[in-house]
């Protein structure tokens, strides 16, 4: 477990152990890998076409499209041009929100 001020990440690797463990002998770890590959393939392909995905009790996967914007360059403080652009974004659920909040024994405002 991670200490105070230590923060312990998941490589898709582990996902992928992960998965393999939850679904058990049945299938192998390679083709988890190949399912984790294939949803994140999907996710990727379809926000690419600017498309959202909503997956219920997680969350959802959008575009959100920034405008042009003057933005200042920090170290000499020149005002610089930002183009637009379009950004994925995450919004979690509801259920996920409040899972998580459990889970990082932050309690809520």
């Amino acid at each position: 477990m991670a200490t105070a001020g230590e923060e312990k990440r998941m490589t898709k690797a582990d996902l992928v152990n992960r998965v393999a463990d939850v679904i058990g002998p049945r299938v192998t770890k390679r083709d988890c890998g190949l399912v984790v590959d294939a949803f994140l393939d999907a996710v990727k392909d379809t926000l690419a076409h600017g498309d959202h995905i909503e997956i219920r009790g997680f969350g959802t996967f959008k575009v959100r499209h920034r405008k042009a914007r003057t933005a200042r360059n920090p170290r000499t403080g020149e005002p610089v041009e930002v183009p637009p652009r379009v950004a994925p974004v995450f919004k979690p659920s509801s259920h996920f929100r409040s899972r998580v909040d459990r889970g990082s024994g932050v309690s809520g405002a």
